[in-house]
């Protein structure tokens, strides 16, 4: 379900801030209840979908397009299943996840239960790390587009609410990660290709 999109050089953008950008090392602030209906808040709240989508990834904060508010998206597609080996998908507790919009977000802990699996991040482009997680969260805030004020996550999903909870409070996954496992996702192409291999940013 790819979107097209037009580059913006300034926020909120149509591209992910990269690590260093120090918007992603900012607590994010609150929407003041005032700006929650309002068409700022309408236009960010389409654009990060919009993001979502185009990138096909999972989950993206406001602050990944450069905006420091308290906002994410959320979204794991049935068609995503077919990417993953069944047993994948099993052992890392994925499912389904509709389109979630929450603004002024908070989690609460579940679960202590935590799993340890392989973690990337559209913020962090080309690499990846095992991150444990904790295996069921709660997460309310002010719903958008349909999405209710209050959702129990487990496995995968509850993985996505906290890595992308963790970007509104300036945490990235390099901060919980094991430093040992942390690796390059195309090192494998980067050798096959001499070196001539690059890390697209745009896709």
């Amino acid at each position: 379900m790819s979107v097209e999109l037009v580059a913006r050089s300034a926020p909120p953008y149509n591209h992910f801030t990269q690590i260093g950008d120090p918007v992603l090392r900012q607590r994010a602030v609150e929407v003041a209840a005032d700006r929650v209906d309002s068409q700022e808040i309408n236009d960010i709240v389409e654009q990060m979908v919009n993001v979502l989508r185009h990138y096909d990834c999972v989950g993206v904060a406001a602050p990944q397009l450069g905006v420091p508010l308290r906002m994410l998206v959320m979204e794991f597609r049935e068609d995503k299943r077919e990417r993953f080996l069944p047993e994948i998908y099993e052992q890392r507790k994925m499912s389904t996840l509709p389109l979630a919009v929450f603004i002024n977000p908070e989690m609460e802990i579940i679960s202590e239960i935590r799993h340890t699996h392989l973690e990337g991040c559209m913020s962090v482009r080309g690499f990846s790390a095992e991150v444990a997680r904790y295996d069921r969260v709660r997460i309310s805030g002010i719903g958008k587009l349909g999405t209710p004020s209050d959702m129990l996550l487990e496995g995968w999903n509850a993985r996505i609410a906290q890595h992308e909870m963790d970007h509104l409070n300036g945490i990235i996954y390099v901060d919980r990660m094991d430093v040992s496992s942390f690796n390059c996702v195309t090192w494998q192409k980067i050798n096959a290709a001499g070196g001539r291999e690059v890390i697209s940013f745009d896709k």
